[in-house]
């Protein structure tokens, strides 16, 4: 299996499912980098006045979001990290809604979800549960510090969780300013006939083997030409990786009445005790 991204735990109620996540897309394009033909060496961006036209040290970069047409509101770091989400290795869920109802541009980036540890059966009974009530699994999720707003869903024996766009982020069709030739088009029953018979003709299976970037295969299939005739340059490179904790499972059926019954039993057994001090 892929390595996980990220450790952790979907909750709803008081139902804490642990989980991977996994991305369920790999870039396949061809990555070209930049090297310095003279050396081999990797180039990189500077950091470049714009006015200018020279170099700016690290240590003169400041963080400014535009407030008008050339004006800045400066932010320190400080003041940006306090603005961001704090990570509960949760995805938080807080609604279920029909999957149909999730407009198709505000579908962004597919993960897989895997159950960690002794999360199988929890993981089973949600996943067969949004199956039967063929509803998704609205929820909040914070990945590198950036607040998400995603779906869990159920893709054959296993769960995906789709990141979603903002509302905001979404442009409103009526941006395009389609006609009424678009919108009320008056077309004869002989050409809907027709279009539909040519749709039929050329209706397959889903075949993704047959689905393929030529470019990128024509670029490796010269690389590895080239390779072969020891045309090879070392460049010196470095990979990182983070490895973060799953949240543990306690008893599912305790967890589920206790849901159902409202309040967490947590909250009600603090309230007792704050109602013995007042008397």
């Amino acid at each position: 299996m892929p390595r996980a991204i990220w450790k952790g735990a979907i909750s709803f109620g008081l139902v804490h499912i642990p989980v991977s996540l996994v991305s369920a897309t790999s870039a396949e394009g061809v990555d070209f980098d930049w090297l310095d033909k003279r050396s081999m060496d990797p180039v990189g961006y500077k950091r470049i006045n714009k006015t200018t036209g020279k170099e700016v040290t690290k240590e003169n970069i400041v963080k400014g979001v535009a407030f008008e047409k050339g004006r800045y509101v400066v932010l320190s770091e400080e003041e940006i990290r306090s603005a961001h989400p704090k990570s509960t290795q949760t995805i938080e869920i807080i609604a279920f809604v029909a999957s149909d109802q999730i407009p198709l541009p505000n579908i962004d980036t597919p993960y897989f979800l895997a159950p960690d540890k002794r999360g199988g059966k929890v993981y089973a009974l949600l996943r067969e549960t949004l199956k039967k009530t063929r509803k998704v699994a609205l929820a909040n999720v914070v990945l590198h510090t950036k607040q998400h707003l995603a779906a869990v869903m159920p893709l054959e024996s296993a769960m995906v969780l789709v990141m979603l766009r903002w509302p905001a982020e979404v442009r409103s069709l009526d941006q395009l300013e389609l006609g009424s030739d678009v919108t009320q088009p008056s077309l004869a029953k002989g050409e809907l006939d027709m279009a539909k018979r040519l749709v039929e003709d050329m209706s397959a299976d889903w075949q993704p083997d047959e689905y393929r970037d030529t470019f990128q295969e024509k670029i490796m299939a010269l690389v590895a030409r080239k390779a072969k005739a020891g045309k090879i340059e070392d460049v010196e490179s470095q990979e990182a990786g983070e490895e973060r904790k799953s949240a543990d499972v306690v008893d599912l059926t305790e967890l589920l009445k206790r849901s159902l019954a409202g309040k967490p039993a947590a909250k009600k057994t603090a309230a007792k005790k704050s109602t013995k001090k007042a008397s």
